[in-house]
């Protein structure tokens, strides 16, 4: 009996060492994957929610509650002009309904820049900011850089013409840029900048001061215009530039000689009865 009770007794310290075995155990692995969890939240960068669209939407459409939907987004990465959860997308007192100014595709983020205001349409009026004037320029396949204008592209304006020169009836032909970084607004009848396609446009309208208007008239109606595009991050500034065809290839106007100046002569008049005789002298000054 007394063996039999022996070894229930060393068969339970057996049992009850392994369970507190066990039990380390796994408390060792709860608190390793509750460090890890804590790591991994650190490194979750705080979201907000905001709008983006949920369907591919085209310049022009209206914007509706429906083609949008709420997504979380990181807050570091939060893109400018983002309309937030609590933000005025839709607001009950609007004039109207917003329209779309540049074309967006599924899960892209609706950003102020690519909306109108409630109840503005879609038109250039409502993309031209204060002081600015749109003004039309009459392009072609080689003027209008091939067709590859988009809206929102940054050009620089050259005029080629006819200059008169110093003396009358001299005139020499001469381009000069006189415009840099004027911003597109709109491709012939187009002001959608997601324009995939190339096309060949007739006239491109610019934003430009009222200043720059009086000049781009004045330039269009004596000479012709060519576009240049600027790149998208190009933040040079343009020197002044003027090329004429001596220039181009590179002649180099001679200097014309001084013309040998005439020796001064001074003479006197003498009178010699009825003759009158002139005779040099030294000249004093």
């Amino acid at each position: 009996m007394r063996s039999l009770f022996g070894l229930v007794l060393i068969a339970g310290l057996g049992l009850a060492g392994l369970a507190v075995f066990m039990a380390r155990n796994y408390i060792a692995v709860y608190e390793n994957e509750l460090a890890k969890a804590r790591s991994l939240a650190l490194q979750i960068e705080p979201t907000v929610e905001i709008y983006v669209v949920e369907k591919p939407l085209a310049y022009g459409d209206e914007l509706k509650p429906e083609s949008v939907r709420l997504q979380r987004w990181p807050v570091a990465a939060l893109p400018e002009g983002a309309f937030k959860k609590d933000g005025n997308l839709f607001a009950a007192d609007a004039k109207g309904p917003r329209v779309v100014l540049r074309s967006m595709d599924k899960s892209e983020a609706v950003l102020a820049a690519k909306v109108t205001e409630p109840g503005e349409d879609a038109g250039i009026t409502s993309r031209l900011e204060r002081g600015m004037r749109a003004f039309a320029i009459e392009v072609d396949v080689t003027s209008g850089v091939s067709g590859f204008l988009r809206p929102g592209h940054r050009v620089d304006v050259y005029w080629t013409g006819r200059l008169e020169g110093a003396t009358p009836g001299q005139t020499r032909d001469v381009t000069k840029l006189i415009e840099t970084g004027v911003s597109l607004m709109a491709i012939d009848q187009t002001a959608d900048g997601g324009i995939s396609e190339a096309s060949i446009a007739q006239t491109v309208t610019v934003a430009v001061t009222p200043q720059q208007v009086a000049s781009l008239t004045q330039a269009q109606s004596s000479g012709r215009l060519t576009l240049s595009l600027v790149g998208h991050a190009d933040d040079t500034v343009a020197s002044a530039i003027e090329v004429d065809q001596r220039s181009l290839l590179g002649i180099v106007a001679e200097a014309v000689p001084d013309a040998p100046q005439a020796q001064q002569v001074c003479t006197i008049r003498t009178r010699k009865g009825a003759e009158v005789v002139e005779l040099p002298i030294p000249c004093t000054n």
